[in-house]
């Protein structure tokens, strides 16, 4: 089956590095190496979920699991992994009589032998795979206090290395399943915004209007993530969330917003003003733009994230914001809002085709507006390509 994991570029990264295996153990990874979502370590700190892939022969990726969450593994499409280790106790009942094809193998997977604690079953996985002496990747960030030290300890002979930012530059790549849920998720978050406009009329409040951006998110399938929606002098707020602020006219609205479709994100931003915008607002808005197109002809294979930067900071600053500042102008985005890479001035990460990310150019001033433009677009052979309808020109609301 078609797979999230650019398993290539694992092995290849991995290869480099020297390891013979990696350890997925945040959400993020663990849903990356597996198609796993399993729904206790992705809505609050501490659960224990790992995914053991041995670089020689991904086909034998395991799975570390609590017994409680089991039966997601059977019961969720994206999950590739055949090999399951469960642990600690979870009690169920069978009925008498026939069960289902799901049923079935949700009971074979509770008749695997049940090891204490995560640990314990994920050393179990690595030894059963002869890796027990092996160089091994562990991506850190998923781990609670001790882990790491009692891993060491109960496999003296493993050399362990931090992966965590390893396993971001794997998912840095998309593959094409991933690109179609970000295209699907990024038109999503677009839809949902000309949803919200529709309803733009002196006072509405912003939290009315973000009912509608929601409501409309949840209607495409999504689910809401992100929503930063100011009027006025508010949207200048870099991280402004829905108030009871009334619309005006002459009010710009600003949307920093996206949601999750099939576990990826969205994040792109838009703007619009109740009636014709001002001289400023049209200028600077224009610049901001010119800022994202100047970033979208930089952008290509080969290319470094610093040169991107350089090159929407200097459009952005000559075509009308002479003393823009910015810390960044975008980043990647997959199952993470924030992916590799990071277009900043000092990141030589070099632009790689199949990566997925935003390009923005925010602009807050204090007392007046917020301006942001913000799209999303896969890196191809020869340039970008857009993934959704519109480019964030500034929208003219009658």
């Amino acid at each position: 089956m078609e797979t999230l994991l650019n398993k290539p570029r694992l092995k290849s990264l991995a290869a480099q590095h020297r390891l013979d295996a990696l350890v997925a153990t945040s959400p993020e990874n663990v849903t990356y190496a597996s198609g796993y979502w399993a729904l206790s370590q992705w809505i609050r700190r501490g659960p224990q979920v790992y995914v053991l892939l041995p670089v020689e022969d991904v086909e034998q990726t395991r799975v570390i699991a609590p017994t409680s969450l089991l039966d997601q593994l059977v019961d969720q499409e994206d999950v590739w992994v055949q090999h399951v280790s469960r642990y600690g106790f979870f009690h169920v009942d069978r009925a008498e009589g026939a069960m289902t094809p799901l049923d079935d193998r949700l009971l074979s997977l509770f008749e695997q032998p049940e090891e204490k604690d995560a640990i314990s079953a994920l050393v179990q996985s690595i030894r059963s795979l002869g890796l027990e002496k092996g160089t091994l990747g562990i991506d850190e960030m998923g781990l609670m206090p001790g882990h790491w030290e009692r891993i060491q300890q109960e496999l003296p002979d493993a050399k362990l290395v931090p992966a965590m930012r390893l396993f971001r530059e794997i998912r840095a790549v998309k593959t094409p399943q991933e690109i179609e849920r970000l295209r699907r998720v990024a038109t999503i978050a677009e839809e949902s915004v000309a949803a919200a406009l529709k309803v733009a009329q002196p006072g509405i409040s912003e939290i009315e209007m973000a009912r509608v951006f929601h409501a409309a998110t949840v209607q495409g399938d999504a689910t809401p993530v992100l929503g930063c929606l100011g009027f006025g002098t508010r949207s200048a707020m870099p991280n402004v969330y829905p108030s009871h602020a009334r619309l005006k006219a002459g009010d710009v609205i600003r949307f920093d917003c996206g949601g999750r479709y099939g576990n990826y994100r969205a994040d792109i931003a838009r703007i619009a003003v109740l009636g014709e915008p001002d001289k400023k607002l049209a200028q600077y808005h224009k610049a901001l733009h010119n800022g994202v197109m100047a970033a979208f002809d930089t952008i290509r294979p080969g290319v470094s994230s610093s040169a991107v930067y350089e090159a929407a900071m200097a459009a952005t600053r000559k075509s009308g914001i002479p003393h823009y500042q910015r810390s960044h102008v975008g980043h990647g985005i997959g199952l993470d809002g924030y992916d590799m890479p990071d277009l900043t001035p000092t990141n030589e990460q070099v632009i790689e085709e199949g990566m997925v990310m935003c390009v923005e150019t925010p602009y807050y001033e204090f007392g007046w507006c917020g301006l942001q433009v913000e799209n999303t677009v896969v890196v191809r052979k020869d340039g970008v390509e857009l993934l959704h309808r519109e480019d964030g020109a500034l929208k003219v609301l009658a």
